[in-house]
């Protein structure tokens, strides 16, 4: 019986397992949400900050509400995370094309850890459709009712709790890091960098608990540590070219090499655990623009985009977690530049340099491939 129902999942292309679930849905989720909401708050941005009229009018008037095109993406958030899930788990057609309704619910329903509970309702949904896509004769219908069905039902069970957790336990981190900016900024600093640079989504995680302001801020020195860290002290194996693919792309180019020498991960690590704390304790760097932001670090600069984004006009996340606009002196946007970028820059390679002498890392073992 258990080997007919394996050869039934094998057969379906159902594969329970930390990569299949952990790291595809995940880092596609994280692609749902920044086609989405983080496209949608930059151009509602870049729209009321340059005075653009064709970012500020709005096109749109949907059930009462008007929509510019940046709000209208942020509100296809739920939708979008749901189908990158889906497509990440090789679902069929008639399987995909019914998760926008599962995801949209899933969302609302969700709230503020809504991500989340999209992350696990969609894959729920997605692989009950996968079980009976092309079983019955009638599959055009049946197909997309379990799809619906499943999702929704479960969604109506469980993404109000999983989204209120998620949330309560975005808030505990954040009010954390505002009694303890140093430890904390250290704690999150290092563990959502790392998240970064291993083949899970930090971009995803970061959303999904809401991390802003302070956390938030400390979460966007750890990625820009390992990113722009990894990329500076690679320099010498990977020149421009890994310089920009690592410092605006990603940092988890370097995890076959992590493998292979996990020592090369103490200078981006160590990095993290400094600019952390100068985040959180010297400059007040407040992440308030979308919460996915703060697990972005320099990729395509949005990490950045977002502290900037913040100061002019928070994200409801941050606004819910009192956040207010600002109007940013020298001393924030030096602190912007120090963090990101100069810092990571000056630190990594340093960090790194004895143990180069040491023979921990030895040159090639930066190398990308």
């Amino acid at each position: 019986m258990a080997s007919s129902f394996r050869a039934f999942l094998k057969r379906k292309d159902i594969e329970p397992s930390l990569q299949r679930y952990g790291i595809d849905a995940m880092s596609a989720m994280a692609q749902g949400l920044f086609c989405t909401l983080l496209v949608g708050t930059i151009l509602n941005t870049l729209g009321s900050q340059f005075n653009i009229g064709l970012l500020t009018k709005a096109y749109f008037t949907i059930a009462g509400n008007s929509y510019t095109v940046g709000s209208l993406a942020s509100a296809m958030a739920g939708p979008a995370m749901a189908v990158a899930i889906g497509y990440a788990l090789k679902a069929p057609g008639t399987v995909l094309f019914s998760l926008p309704a599962v995801g949209y619910a899933t969302n609302a329903l969700g709230g503020a850890g809504g991500p989340f509970a999209v992350y696990i309702v969609a894959i729920i949904a997605a692989e009950f459709g996968k079980m009976v896509s092309r079983e019955t004769r009638i599959d055009i219908l049946v197909t997309p009712l379990v799809t619906l069905l499943s999702g929704t039902l479960v969604a109506a069970l469980i993404a109000e709790p999983i989204g209120l957790a998620a949330s309560r336990l975005g808030k505990l981190i954040i009010w954390a890091t505002q009694q303890q900016p140093f430890l904390m900024g250290i704690l999150v600093s290092t563990i959502v960098g790392m998240a970064l640079t291993l083949p899970i989504s930090s971009a995803a995680i970061c959303a999904g608990l809401g991390l802003t302001g302070l956390a938030g801020g400390a979460a966007l020195a750890g990625c820009c540590a390992q990113m722009v860290g990894f990329a500076v002290m690679s320099f010498r194996e990977n020149k421009w070219g890994g310089l920009v693919s690592q410092g605006i792309g990603t940092s988890m180019l370097q995890m076959g090499n992590i493998l292979r020498n996990p020592r090369i991960w103490i200078p981006p690590i160590v990095t993290g655990m400094i600019t952390g704390p100068v985040a959180t304790c010297i400059f007040r760097l407040e992440m308030n623009g979308a919460a996915i932001n703060s697990g972005m670090g320099t990729c395509g600069l949005c990490g950045p985009i977002g502290v900037w984004t913040g100061w002019v006009e928070p994200s409801a996340a941050a606004l819910a977690n009192g956040a207010t606009a600002i109007t940013a002196g020298a001393s924030d946007w030096l602190g912007l530049a120090l963090v990101s970028i100069v810092l990571p820059a000056i630190i990594c390679p340093l960090v790194a340099f004895p143990l180069r002498k040491a023979g921990w890392i030895k040159d090639g073992d930066c190398k990308l491939n």
